[in-house]
């Protein structure tokens, strides 16, 4: 799975998100969506605050957004990213302009926003695949650093993103595509507001992509969403 950051960085914020009390975001994942990836993008994505990527997009697609939105972008890597090859001879493996958020903790505009890559592990590809116990134990490394974030600013976690969805929750039974168990651990342990994800193609109005779990809504964001994030209310 080559090389993976430490848990915990260390947020370097001393906000708290009760200071406003909403934002609006887009998030991507999965497809390039022509809707965004084109002259429409400043009026689609019209005043947001950043960008969230859940996985699984080429990175000409994620730069592209971040040039014309001029706003910062945070993402997670999905089961299919690879190495991208550019005209000039470059070979790009993270998404030029943007932070990843793979067992981090970053504190972005005045939230605290953390996130976890990849799928469930169904070949024996290294990149971005994860068994369920593998998937724990990144998890179990997060967790002290959401122990100091709820120590310091009185909750541990607003935002949690990732590639997958919980196990049950907007997954499928195919082994791509099974949620991660231990993503309800940490829902009901962090209790951040949002959890968004992709991963989960969506084919028809009919498919849930919104489910409240405890005090998280969780919401598949395939192929974008541009969501106004409400913190006024207690979660």
């Amino acid at each position: 799975m080559g090389s993976e950051p430490m848990a915990g960085s260390v947020p370097t914020e001393d906000s708290h998100a009760a200071v406003r009390k909403s934002w609006r975001v887009l998030a991507v994942s999965d497809k390039v969506e022509p809707r965004i990836y084109g002259p429409n993008l400043a009026v689609a994505a019209a005043n947001v605050d950043f960008v969230v990527a859940c996985g699984d997009l080429p990175y000409y697609y994620l730069e592209y957004i971040v040039s014309v939105l001029d706003r910062p972008m945070y993402y997670v890597h999905g089961n299919h990213d690879r190495p991208e090859h550019r005209q000039d001879g470059s070979v790009i493996t993270e998404p030029q302009g943007g932070a990843n958020l793979h067992r981090r903790v970053r504190m972005v505009d005045g939230l605290l926003v953390a996130g976890l890559q990849g799928s469930h592990r169904y070949n024996q590809n290294p990149h971005y695949q994860y068994t369920q116990a593998e998937m724990k134990r990144r998890v179990l490394g997060m967790m002290p650093q959401m122990l100091l974030n709820r120590l310091r600013y009185g909750r541990a976690l607003d935002i949690f993103v990732a590639h997958s969805p919980p196990f049950g929750i907007h997954d499928a039974e195919d082994r791509p595509h099974v949620g991660f168990q231990a993503f309800h651990l940490l829902l009901r342990w962090c209790r951040p507001r949002y959890m968004l994800h992709g991963h989960q193609h969506v084919y028809g109005n009919a498919e849930q992509t919104q489910t409240r779990l405890g005090q998280t809504d969780i919401i598949n964001v395939y192929p974008f969403r541009v969501l106004d994030l409400d913190f006024s209310a207690p979660s």
